[in-house]
């Protein structure tokens, strides 16, 4: 399951199927029963304001109610991808994974290197924006960057109160709205942080988030190239600091990686620090679709 991380913070969630077959059953419940079950998990290791942080947003029943809403949005009116607090939690655990990995390498994140701030503040800033990067789905997708900007600015100084005193509070929630809007196709990140929120984002690629489309029958070749990822790790690289290998089933797959990923990557700042390597982990492919056709 999505929520099993090991105690180092070595592991990463889970993207498989029942993910998205649980997105999909949490827009049958109420939106009590369903933010009831809703718990983040990422390692905090020694990370004290991370902690209150996940506790505040654990104990927080409106970003919890975005998050339900965001999803029913997705799945029930769009049909599209898992926008699910499970996503929400997927991101979250690759992008601290991403920049712990960063930090171990010697990479200065920027919090720590414009503002003379802590690596643990970084990781709070990186975290939060995950965790509200598409609080915006909730109102529209068409501009749901912005939508977040905007339910989001409130929310995290509530969450950050007696935590963070200002200006540090202004700092901290200004590098997440930062971060939120340059996760959109066209961003500019402007920190480490913000360029690591938008390649998690896009690394929640693996087959469970296709699952809802393609089982209806939406045979795209986004659908098709999602369920052909089996998984995504993050380990040392040979030589970058980071390498993102891409587990796949089908060669349709390198159109996430391609097609997508790359496109991320590019212009997020991380270019320097991280390779990608893609690969079918089978002895031979697994066959999607026995015959696709369409009309001109």
């Amino acid at each position: 399951m999505a929520d099993e991380i090991e105690p180092d913070g070595t592991a990463l969630p889970e993207a498989d199927g029942p993910i998205s077959e649980e997105a999909a059953r949490d827009t049958l419940l109420t939106p009590s029963e369903a933010v009831a079950g809703m718990n983040i998990r990422v390692p905090y290791r020694g990370n004290k304001n991370l902690r209150r942080v996940l506790d505040r947003v654990n104990d927080d029943r409106q970003l919890k109610g975005w998050w339900h809403v965001s999803n029913v949005n997705a799945v029930v009116r769009l049909e599209i991808n898992d926008h699910s607090w499970v996503h929400i939690q997927i991101v979250a655990n690759i992008g601290l994974k991403l920049l712990r990995q960063l930090v171990k390498h010697g990479v200065e994140p920027s919090a720590v290197k414009d503002y003379g701030m802590s690596g643990d503040d970084s990781e709070v800033i990186v975290v939060l924006a995950a965790l509200t990067h598409c609080i915006g789905m909730s109102v529209h997708r068409r501009g749901h960057e912005d939508w977040s900007l905007f339910l989001a600015e409130p929310k995290l100084r509530q969450l950050l109160d007696g935590i963070y005193e200002e200006p540090d509070l202004t700092v901290v929630v200004s590098e997440v709205l930062q971060a939120i809007t340059s996760h959109r196709a066209d961003g500019e990140p402007l920190s480490l942080e913000a360029g690591i929120l938008r390649v998690a984002d896009a690394l929640d690629m693996a087959k469970g988030r296709s699952r809802i489309p393609f089982e209806r029958g939406q045979v795209t070749m986004h659908s098709l190239s999602a369920a052909a990822i089996d998984e995504v790790r993050i380990e040392d690289g040979e030589s970058k600091p980071v390498k993102l290998e891409i587990l796949m089933n089908n060669s349709s797959g390198i159109f996430q990686v391609d097609g997508l990923l790359k496109a991320k990557l590019a212009g997020s700042g991380l270019e320097p620090y991280v390779e990608v390597v893609a690969h079918i982990d089978t002895e031979s492919e697994k066959s999607l679709v026995s015959i696709y056709r369409f009309e001109p």
